[in-house]
């Protein structure tokens, strides 16, 4: 199997095909334009810089498209990042495809939506059920391959729905050692917490923010949709209140983009989780590429540390 970007090393040389996830205009110092381009395949992302483009390379090089590229990867403070010493757009002759390489959920579609569905089946309380299951099969198509972000932590096809049955998972088994949970309550705001990042981002493809999603935000646009939810069904009653209050408090801080902090205990609940998933997928991608013994490159989003791999981890993990 070829090796993909996330295992090139610094100081190794790279020819390969790679798909532009985004490109990002600046102006260099001397005053001549450059693109910064996020550069990806299944199996990761790297960074380059193409500089003195013209406006010829500026329409070429944008975000979904596929390029041919040479180049050596070195340090750049502490992140990898890929010189590029030859790059052109992909051709009829080359027979690759954009989707061709979009780093992808480790689990199937299919198989993840019916591990939803069965934790809504099971749900006791029949007004939070209803909605769950109401704004579920009302996302379920862009849910499915959503990612969950546009960096950080799944980014990838299929991202958000990974990061739901994770955390779904995870809150089973808290809820075992806490019974005073309400399972019910917990589910719901797992699988609805960030279910309106469907309309926030644009999709699997060269993934942006929305102009919705820049203006309003996951958060707000999913309480709307609960309280519309509600009114179609004709639910009414404290459980529409405390699903609205899960999604507005996921964050937990107002720094963090919460408009309130968590005030149940199913809310607190949700964003541990939330949290651990997150901080666990963004620590295993990094150190995928890590060989025993060895730190990784720093984490913007881990307050920017790096990451030791202890010699005993023998095996990588398989993202």
């Amino acid at each position: 199997m070829k090796k993909g970007i996330n295992h090139y090393q610094v100081g190794e040389q790279v020819e390969t095909y790679l798909l532009i996830k985004t490109a990002k205009k600046g102006i260099a110092s001397n005053g001549k334009p450059f693109l910064t381009l996020q550069l990806t395949d299944k199996t990761g992302e790297i960074e380059a810089k193409l500089w003195g483009i013209s406006p010829e390379d500026e329409t070429t090089f944008q975000g979904g498209t596929v390029i041919h590229t040479q180049g050596d990867v070195q340090d750049f403070r502490g992140m990898r990042q890929l010189k590029i010493k030859a790059i052109r757009p992909s051709s009829s002759m080359d027979q690759v495809k954009p989707e061709d390489f979009l780093p992808t959920a480790p689990r199937g579609r299919e198989e993840m939506l019916e591990e939803v569905t069965q934790y809504i089946f099971d749900m006791q309380n029949a007004k939070i059920q209803r909605i769950t299951r109401h704004l579920f099969k009302k996302h379920q198509q862009a849910f499915s391959v959503s990612p969950a972000a546009t960096k950080n932590h799944h980014e990838f096809v299929s991202g958000l729905a990974y990061h739901v049955v994770s955390m779904l998972q995870l809150a089973k088994s808290i809820a075992g050692l806490y019974p005073s949970l309400d399972t019910d309550l917990l589910y719901a705001g797992v699988i609805l917490h960030d279910m309106a990042k469907v309309r926030e981002l644009s999709g699997p493809m060269a993934t942006q923010y929305t102009t919705e999603g820049k203006l309003i935000g996951h958060i707000t646009i999913m309480v709307t949709e609960i309280e519309e939810a509600a009114k179609e069904l004709g639910i009414e009653g404290e459980e529409v209140l405390m699903l609205q209050h899960l999604v507005l408090s996921h964050h937990s801080k107002g720094e963090w983009g919460s408009p309130k902090p968590p005030m149940i205990r199913e809310a607190e609940m949700l964003h541990m989780i939330d949290n651990i998933d997150a901080k666990m997928n963004m620590m295993d991608r990094a150190l995928d590429r890590v060989l025993p013994g060895e730190f990784s490159e720093r984490v913007f989003a881990l307050e920017n540390r790096s990451f030791y791999k202890p010699s005993f981890h023998e095996k990588p993990i398989d993202l």
